[in-house]
């Protein structure tokens, strides 16, 4: 064998050579395996989910016939909390997601989800969570809301609202008529606190369900107020059915409604 037929050994090899060898050698060593890089992506993926759910986005169910035509059973829907932050608070004309203030759900209403997969997947903001309700806010801290005038629309603050764009047309005789009457009056509504109903306004156990009767005796009055920090946000997204696919925005029949009762 010649000298140029030999192998070239390691301490022959130019410096530059054998110390990229090395660094390749040390870069395969640092590499995880496939199942540590899974796991670590998983948790990662997991982390990013909570984060979401607790400050920016979460998923819930239209889980009764109180919103339609909007929003009808089993719609998928999301819900922003971003509109909230930094003092900011529901308006009027929002649709908001909020815990049950106590006892506005029955206990099927109220049940969340029941399969350990879907609990889970609840906690992460990924299934819809139970014990919420799905309502239009209608009044804010000081408003005075009433029923009716003679077109039986409800006022707020004085202003009467055009609400034909979202309300269903029940032949009621009244914008407002779970109370089995169209002359009640709600309000002021207290300090961080908000007035809603549904756009079903026909079937929908809200905010004037809540209200103490004229007379009434075994009712607690301010019940039909819900505190502000019970809202977890504001609808933004009909998600699904995939058809249905739209965005929720604010109507604009509260746009003049005046900051306070009188003005």
């Amino acid at each position: 064998m010649t000298t140029e037929d030999r192998d070239v050994t390691s301490a022959e090899l130019p410096e530059d050579t054998s110390r990229s060898s090395r660094s390749r050698r040390d870069d395969e060593d640092k590499h995880l395996p496939l199942w540590q890089e899974t796991i670590l992506l998983l948790g990662v993926a997991l982390a990013l989910a909570v984060l979401i759910k607790a400050l920016l986005v979460q998923a819930f169910f239209i889980p009764s016939e109180s919103m339609e035509p909007g929003l009808v059973v089993n719609d998928r829907i999301l819900v922003q909390k971003v509109s909230y932050w930094g003092g900011g608070t529901p308006e009027r004309g929002d649709v908001v997601v909020f815990k049950d203030p106590g006892g506005w759900l029955g206990p099927i209403d109220g049940a969340g989800p029941t399969s350990l997969v879907t609990r889970a997947m609840s906690k992460i903001g990924l299934y819809p969570s139970g014990g919420h309700l799905v309502k239009r806010l209608i009044g804010t801290e000081g408003d005075v809301v009433k029923c009716c005038d003679n077109k039986g629309r409800i006022s707020v603050n004085g202003m009467p609202l055009n609400e034909d764009a979202y309300v269903k047309d029940t032949n009621a005789k009244c914008n407002g008529p779970m109370t089995n009457t169209c002359d009640w009056t709600a309000g002021p509504v207290p300090e961080d606190h908000v007035f809603v109903m549904g756009d079903n306004r026909g079937r929908s156990a809200d905010s004037t369900v809540h209200m103490c009767p004229e007379k009434a005796t075994d009712c607690v009055s301010g019940e039909e107020f819900v505190p502000v920090d019970l809202v977890v946000g504001k609808v933004f997204v009909l998600l699904w059915p995939r058809d249905n696919f739209r965005w929720v925005n604010r109507p604009d029949s509260f746009a003049d409604v005046p900051a306070e009762p009188g003005e």
